[in-house]
């Protein structure tokens, strides 16, 4: 998959910066408003009782915070944080290493929680629900059940694709939270916060511009700032002007709603070529050189929430607002 400057997937660039950018406080998180404010609730509610926190899962698009939520909690209850994916477990041993090793009240975030292997889910679950694990030793005849006592933890489990996630596991959680796309205004605050930890300053109209390309996502947005900022800086700029901005932003690729190059690709290859469709998934993936599951996961969700795509049973449909943005006049049975 070719990689892309507006997708809020985690890349190598980001690995570096994404820390220094963290809040570390519900305070300091900004946005996700009712999500924050249970989240503040539930936390205060189990230190009052001085019991861990239940068990939390939050799911959403990419790049929205869900990995910052995860610490907040472990530093707003207190308590250590510890930190695996999904894939990085492979082994009932692996698991039982890292719950074995956690202090009371410790928070473990398990990214990806959805591609957990389905025999590790089986052992996970004594552990979220009664603090213990039962683990098998030897095989054959020889083979002996260990049970394994656990402290008192509280698992935050991340995912992009709840609905991969098993029903047995899903109902362990006992706070779900979804995190939804973010308005303007509060990416504004997020492009300023962050220009502030930059060194740099941005005009409003400036962090504006980028907000409304960012697609709705804090992790594009501070990737979008970080480039611009590059260009601002050689133009000997005090602060980051709108014009600078644009500019910087047409380098990109990225245009006035957030779309890229293959977003353009996507959407131009069903009017193009399908009238605006309907068009089937396996279609779209040979008509674009994709994978039908890249397209499906990364790049159709953002499609869908501003409306430029749907989603019918005879296959994907461009909508009235596509053509408009393309300024192509629609087929006259669309």
């Amino acid at each position: 998959m070719e990689e892309r400057v507006i997708n809020g997937e985690l890349q190598e660039e980001d690995s570096g910066i994404e820390l220094s950018l963290r809040p570390t406080s519900l305070n300091q998180y900004i946005g996700q408003q009712t999500v924050k404010e249970n989240l503040r609730i539930f936390i205060q509610a189990a230190k009052m009782r001085n019991e861990p926190l239940d068990h939390v899962l939050l799911y959403g698009p990419p790049g929205l915070g869900k990995t910052t939520l995860a610490a907040i909690i472990a530093n707003e209850m207190e308590v250590q944080f510890r930190s695996t994916s999904g894939p990085a477990i492979e082994r009932a041993g692996d698991l039982a290493a890292i719950l074995s090793s956690l202090e009371p009240g410790d928070v473990l975030f398990i990214d990806e929680i959805h591609r957990l292997p389905h025999a590790i889910e089986e052992v996970l679950y004594p552990a979220m629900e009664d603090f213990f694990l039962d683990i098998i030793v030897g095989t054959g005849p020889s083979a002996r059940s260990v049970r394994i006592d656990l402290p008192p933890f509280t698992l935050v489990g991340a995912t992009t694709r709840a609905g991969l996630l098993s029903a047995p596991l899903r109902d362990r959680f006992g706070v779900l939270s979804r995190l939804e796309y973010y308005e303007t205004d509060d990416l504004c605050a997020i492009i300023e916060r962050t220009a502030e930890i930059f060194a740099t300053k941005a005009t409003d109209v400036a962090s504006t511009e980028i907000a409304k390309r960012s697609r709705g996502t804090p992790r594009i947005a501070n990737r979008l700032l970080k480039r611009i900022r590059d260009i601002s800086q050689v133009r000997g700029e005090e602060e980051i002007s709108l014009a600078t901005t644009k500019t910087a932003l047409e380098m990109l690729q990225v245009d006035e709603a957030g779309l890229d190059h293959i977003d353009h690709k996507l959407l131009k290859g069903m009017i193009d070529g399908y009238k605006g469709g309907p068009v089937g998934l396996e279609t779209i993936a040979a008509t674009i050189g994709e994978e039908p599951q890249t397209i499906e996961e990364v790049y159709e969700p953002y499609l869908l929430q501003i409306g430029f795509i749907q989603r019918t049973p005879r296959g994907r449909v461009v909508t009235s607002q596509t053509y408009a943005h393309f300024g192509i006049e629609q087929h006259p049975n669309k």
